[in-house]
């Protein structure tokens, strides 16, 4: 079955994207909760205009993003956690640590642009970060045990 992308899809596809997809998936989970809607001949009509229209946009949204991107990429983050002595750390390192200290280097990120793996040990890492569709950033970030109180 063939369906437009209404909003990004993790492991799918992007807004505006045509993808193929199984009947089930598409017609239980997709279409009812308005993440896609069946490419019909009209459908397809009507999102090519709205791609045309909104060409120069997108290229704009690019461009900030790569802003972002030259902005971010020298950044070294680190991290304050609770660990114990031998170096695990208490629970793991998420998305929303990192978007604090994203923000306390100076460079506001949406948590949600943010993919990490679980981090639970003290020591380098890194995280990606995904701007836009065709820009993302790999970002190193420190896990170091936070000052005893």
């Amino acid at each position: 079955m063939k369906i437009i992308l209404i909003e990004d899809v993790q492991n799918l596809g992007y807004k505006d994207d045509v993808v193929e997809v199984k009947n089930g998936y598409g017609l239980n989970y997709l279409i009812p909760q308005k993440k896609a809607i069946i490419a019909t001949e009209s459908n397809l009509k009507q999102l090519n205009e709205k791609l045309k229209q909104q060409a120069q946009k997108r290229a704009k949204i690019k461009a900030d993003a790569e802003a972002v991107a030259e902005k971010i990429k020298g950044l070294v983050l680190e991290v304050a956690v609770k660990a114990s002595e031998e170096g695990k750390v208490y629970g793991s390192v998420t998305n929303i640590q990192l978007a604090e200290a994203f923000a306390a280097a100076g460079a506001e990120i949406d948590r949600k642009l943010i993919v990490v793996e679980p981090a639970k040990t003290l020591g380098e890492h890194t995280c990606t970060v995904k701007l836009h569709r065709e820009v993302s950033v790999e970002v190193p970030f420190n896990v170091v045990a936070a000052a005893a109180e």
